[in-house]
């Protein structure tokens, strides 16, 4: 049973945390483009290495953090449910965003995928019947994706090839995967280790796959320490913070504060994978950082409103 979150914690709360899971997450793409350039990993290994090095980190200190928890939440069928989308779409996120960077660079692949993960769960929460968002948190959302829009239109005008095309359609795959795991962990209890769950779950689905497929490995030093890197702090810390901070920010707001993460990765792609974008492309990028700044600055002022998904669970 759930409880309204008291004003003093439920609009800010959660939102700074959101923001650093969001920066964490922008280093994804180069770090796993440095792992293919240096190795023959394709994204199938890449994105089962994230997935099993995060569901150890996590695992191991779920076990060591033991007997500092309370009395266990007991695990219902729709809470079981729920788990299963989050396991579900990270694995689908992590294999559709690595082929999206293979294909058509970081820049593009993280641009589309976290652009249109905004729309898809807004329109999600609505269907759902919960999240709507409002008029403060639609007009965050048209300004970010505007500034996406140039992005997107800008870097892929400048691309040659149907590479681009076909990277797009990846992430666009990459999108709904990530509108799944935050519509999905958005109803998790606290209580319930979600992101250790998700992880342990994405691993298992990926590892058949990955076996029948032929799973690489590498001894090479810097790939095998990037690799621990993408496992640890955009993965395992990252969603964490991203699955705690969702129990005070509403699904659509967090998406919104999300899409720091495409202009972190294109920022970190062109300063050091040469992945160059016109003045335009960068006005976009601004566009998106003022449309999260404005909207945090609305909430923080009025903190004792209460979110659309800001609840404490018993």
């Amino acid at each position: 049973m759930s409880t309204p979150a008291s004003p003093s914690s439920a609009a800010p709360s959660g939102f700074p945390l959101v923001v650093l899971a969001a920066l964490c997450w922008g280093t994804s793409g180069v770090s796993g483009r440095v792992v293919a350039d240096r190795t023959d990993l394709g994204p199938l290994d890449i994105a089962w290495h994230r997935m099993a090095i995060g569901a150890a980190v996590l695992l191991a200190a779920h076990l060591l953090t033991a007997r500092r928890r309370s009395a266990r939440v007991p695990l219902t069928r729709p809470v079981a449910a729920r788990l299963a989308l989050v396991a579900t779409g990270l694995a689908a996120y992590q294999l559709a965003y690595f082929a999206a960077v293979a294909t058509a660079g970081v820049s593009v692949a993280t641009l589309v995928a976290l652009g249109l993960a905004p729309l898809l769960i807004a329109v999600g929460g609505a269907l759902l019947g919960h999240d709507r968002p409002d008029g403060a948190t639609l007009l965050a959302l048209l300004a970010a994706l505007t500034g996406l829009g140039l992005l997107v239109g800008l870097t892929a005008g400048a691309s040659a090839g149907t590479s681009v095309l076909l990277g797009a359609l990846l992430a666009v795959g990459s999108a709904l995967g990530y509108a799944v795991v935050t519509l999905a962990s958005g109803g998790v209890p606290d209580g319930v280790p979600v992101t250790l769950a998700g992880f342990v779950g994405g691993a298992a689905l990926l590892t058949p796959v990955a076996l029948a497929v032929g799973l690489r490995v590498t001894a090479e030093p810097v790939a095998l320490l990037t690799l621990l890197y993408l496992g640890v702090v955009p993965s395992a810390v990252a969603y964490a913070l991203f699955f705690r901070g969702l129990r005070s920010v509403p699904g659509p707001v967090a998406a919104i504060v999300t899409l720091l993460e495409p202009v972190t990765a294109t920022a970190l792609a062109t300063g050091f994978l040469g992945e160059r974008l016109p003045l335009g492309a960068l006005a976009g990028g601004l566009l998106v950082l003022a449309a999260v700044a404005g909207l945090y600055l609305r909430r923080a002022g009025s903190s004792g409103e209460r979110p659309a998904l800001a609840t404490e669970h018993a």
